[in-house]
């Protein structure tokens, strides 16, 4: 699951790449609250490996939401929660400051780094189909849909309240 996310966040967050240039939709993320949903594919060179899946992404500053999996992932950048409604499970850790792959947020400030493992399939005014290559055999591809820049509104809905999961399980790792 963390390497999903992982990949999901690096590469959900590209939103859009021409080789050597800045990317303009990253480049309005900044002082914005950020809304989009994903189509998300992992293969493997040959096809013997493929996995499809699909959410919603929120951020801000180095804040984020995300939903898909029957998950639900918060971070006010320096907790994170990842929370199974369904099992009424909830797991708690500390965010590391070099955790650019599950925290958009940095990605969104370092994006030239990965630039040359980018490629865009596609994109418009609110959509972008973006591949990243992971490895050799890997690759990752996301169609973002709908992405809305809003106006900031603070980290309070990046928090999750203990007291509001009273019949969570709750493993904190923190």
């Amino acid at each position: 699951m963390r390497r999903f996310l992982s990949i999901l966040f690096l590469s959900a967050l590209s939103l859009g790449v021409r080789a050597q240039e800045g990317i303009p939709l990253l480049d309005q993320v900044e002082g914005h609250r950020v809304t989009f949903h994903y189509t998300y594919s992992l293969s493997q060179k040959g096809g013997d490996f493929n996995q499809v899946t699909d959410g919603d992404v929120t951020l801000e500053g180095n804040c984020y939401k995300l939903q898909g999996l029957g998950m639900e992932v918060i971070s006010d950048g320096t907790t994170r929660w990842t929370l199974d409604r369904a099992a009424k499970e909830a797991l708690v850790e500390t965010v590391e400051k070099e955790d650019l792959f599950t925290n958009p947020a940095l990605f969104v400030a370092s994006y030239k780094s990965h630039m040359n493992q980018l490629t865009v399939n596609g994109e418009g005014k609110d959509w972008l189909d973006v591949t990243l290559k992971l490895d050799d055999d890997n690759s990752a591809r996301f169609l973002l849909k709908d992405i809305v820049f809003l106006p900031l509104e603070g980290k309070s809905d990046f928090s999750v309240e203990e007291k509001s999961l009273p019949d969570f399980l709750i493993t904190d790792l923190r």
